[in-house]
């Protein structure tokens, strides 16, 4: 009986942490989740301190190429939280009814045009016609260029001919092989196109772009969505996370030459690259009502837009994870 009872005991003791974080001695382990690109390249200050024993928080950190290899974990308990685009985090809160909430902004806008060979793209309205190479169907720079586009007069659909790609390697090997082309890629992978192709040059920053309508809202690229059980469960873990996780991002920004080593470290691009890179990558840590209304505003786009891209509507004020 003592032997059933302690299995059960351990039983007990091991779902609980696995539904809410892991205990490591004194510290709570934060189980993180990462794009490979500007989401997790705020993140690397934070995950080298963990490294070393600097942090409050210990941290375990999964890096994936795109949104969908992380999510399955974050709504099976296995990941705690996740740097994913904005729009995702209303999906996810609608399809786990309110399991999932927003807690920061950490990427703003990091999507550009490109141009190979040329200087024909001026305007977006120059866009029309074109190829344009890309990756992100059904993400946020699929929502943005088309966003974009019809504020200007012109619809993705017919307007221009988009040729989607599954990774930015695949983009720039495409426009290797042609004397002139365009493509819309996202920071840091801009420079890394930069240093393959002669005569690229930055066409537009979709950044600008934005802010040019001056209509209330902003170009939210990705924010930090946590699983509402461990928000609950840890709340003084996940205070110390966002504090630990600001910190990391104001280092990045201040100190390029040396986060980008960091960066090259943990696999997400080379320093060289991510030294250049860095300066046009908008990364923030924006949290409480400031967070919720540029990114409500950013979720009210996309539901004029496209209601899935949102989820089929706006998410909750529960979805925002605000401390006083």
């Amino acid at each position: 009986m003592k032997k059933i009872l302690a299995m059960m005991t351990a039983l007990v003791l091991a779902l609980s942490l696995c539904a809410v974080g892991y205990a490591d001695g004194e510290k709570v382990t934060v189980r993180l989740g990462g794009l490979k690109g500007p989401t997790s390249m705020g993140m690397v200050k934070l995950l080298d301190d963990a490294e070393n024993g600097l942090t409050e928080n210990s941290y375990a950190f999964q890096m994936a190429a795109a949104a969908d290899e992380l999510t399955p974990g974050l709504l099976k308990g296995e990941l705690d939280i996740l740097a994913v685009p904005a729009n995702l985090g209303a999906i996810l809160y609608k399809n786990s009814a309110g399991a999932v909430q927003m807690a920061a902004v950490n990427t703003l806008g990091v999507i550009y045009i490109v141009e190979k060979g040329g200087e024909t793209v001026q305007t977006l309205e120059d866009l029309k016609g074109k190829t344009i190479y890309a990756t992100g169907k059904g993400t946020t720079p699929e929502y943005a260029l088309t966003y974009l586009l019809s504020q200007h007069g012109l619809d993705i659909n017919t307007d221009v001919t988009m040729e989607w790609k599954s990774e930015p390697t695949e983009v720039v090997a495409q426009m290797a092989t042609e004397e002139a082309s365009v493509a819309m890629l996202p920071q840091p992978f801009v420079t890394v196109a930069a240093g393959q192709l002669e005569n690229l040059r930055v066409a537009l920053d979709l950044t600008g772009e934005w802010n040019a309508l001056d209509n209330g809202s902003q170009f939210v690229t990705a924010g930090l969505i946590v699983r509402k059980a461990f928000a609950e469960e840890q709340p003084e873990a996940l205070k110390t996370f966002l504090k630990e996780y600001a910190a990391s991002t104001a280092y990045v920004n201040e100190s390029p030459a040396e986060a980008a080593q960091l960066i090259e470290k943990y696999g997400i691009v080379k320093a060289p690259v991510a030294e250049k890179a860095i300066p046009f990558c908008n990364i923030v840590c924006i949290t409480g009502a400031e967070m919720q209304q540029m990114v409500s505003g950013y979720l009210e786009v996309l539901l004029a837009q496209n209601p899935k891209a949102v989820g089929g509507e706006l998410p909750g004020e529960d979805f925002f994870l605000i401390y006083e």
